[in-house]
């Protein structure tokens, strides 16, 4: 049965699709789900892996409280930032939210920029084992013996390619790497090669890409950084910071977003306000260059001028046509 068009969803109306709204940080994500919230029947699912935490609202450019209240955001603040959020935990919340809109004949829209969460929903995720607390205490005990460029040497020799995707100073995801090989003798590398395809293969994603002229873009993250700073992003920071004896600490992923790892660097005395400045902007344009990247590869995904004064109807027609 061919589904009616999305603006005509009714309760006897079956629909399976999903809009999947990508695109580099600052290129106007969630302005655009906004209008296509007035065009549609739409439900708004954040695909953000700073927007999950709460307390990280200015430097993620999370949505105020009154745009929350006209759009409400799912996914948003539903853990605290000493946790891990995972990309399989995404997941499975994702699916359960696309499920509940849609036994309501309405429309899912996913926004955000974070690349690895559509993938997984997407394309699913392979089985890999629970964390181990012995083991993970086995290889703290050896970095705090020989250095975490000592377990990098060893990553390298049973896993090089994650070893060449992880940078020696990123201690959480070394660390996972190794623990998947130590509880399964198989790399880390190899268990995502042998991904399995998603299981909720009755849902259609829609894959919808922004895109714009790169210095514009790379303007628009230093213009918003300025503004987040005159917002109170350092505040907001030097919160978390001062609950440092609440297990936050910098190795977390919360902490390591773009633009708080660098606020975080500044409250300790590593980075001068200028040095914070530049930094952090550097950081958000090298997560822009990586979204990018993402999309270039993406399958079946259709770009779109950010800038296009007849954005949100374009997006819109496009939207109907595939669904």
């Amino acid at each position: 049965m061919q589904s009616a068009p999305l603006s005509q969803l009714s309760q006897k109306t079956p629909f399976s699709s999903a809009i999947c709204l990508m695109g580099p940080t600052a290129s106007g994500k969630t302005n655009l789900a906004i209008a296509l919230s007035e065009q549609l029947p739409c439900d708004i699912i954040s695909v953000d892996s700073a927007m999950v935490y709460k307390g990280l609202d200015i430097g993620s450019a999370k949505p105020d409280k009154r745009t929350l209240a006209t759009y409400p955001h799912r996914l948003l603040d539903i853990c605290e930032p000493e946790q891990v959020y995972s990309a399989a935990q995404f997941r499975a919340d994702a699916i359960v939210e696309i499920k509940k809109i849609q036994q309501k004949q309405r429309i899912p829209l996913l926004v955000g920029g974070t690349m690895l969460y559509f993938k997984v929903l997407q394309q699913g995720i392979s089985d890999l084992p629970s964390a181990d607390s012995i083991v993970r205490e086995k290889l703290v005990k050896l970095a705090e013996q020989h250095g975490w460029e000592y377990l990098h040497k060893y990553l390298k020799a049973i896993d090089p390619i994650s070893a060449q995707r992880i940078h020696p100073n990123d201690p959480q995801r070394m660390q996972r790497a190794i623990e998947v090989y130590e509880l399964t003798g198989k790399p880390l590398s190899a268990h995502w090669s042998e991904e399995k395809l998603a299981a909720d293969s009755d849902i259609n994603f829609i894959n919808i890409a922004l895109e714009m002229d790169r210095k514009i873009l790379h303007q628009r993250i230093e213009q918003r950084f300025d503004q987040m700073l005159k917002q109170g992003f350092v505040d907001e920071v030097k919160k978390l910071y001062e609950r440092k004896s609440t297990n936050i600490h910098q190795d977390l992923p919360a902490i390591k977003s773009a633009g708080y790892q660098q606020a975080w660097k500044y409250l300790m005395g590593d980075y001068s306000e200028q040095m914070l400045r530049e930094k952090a902007i550097v950081a958000t344009r090298q997560l822009a260059k990586r979204q990018m990247t993402w999309l270039r590869s993406w399958p079946d995904v259709t770009f779109f001028d950010a800038l296009d004064s007849h954005l949100a109807s374009k997006v819109k027609n496009h939207c109907e046509n595939a669904s």
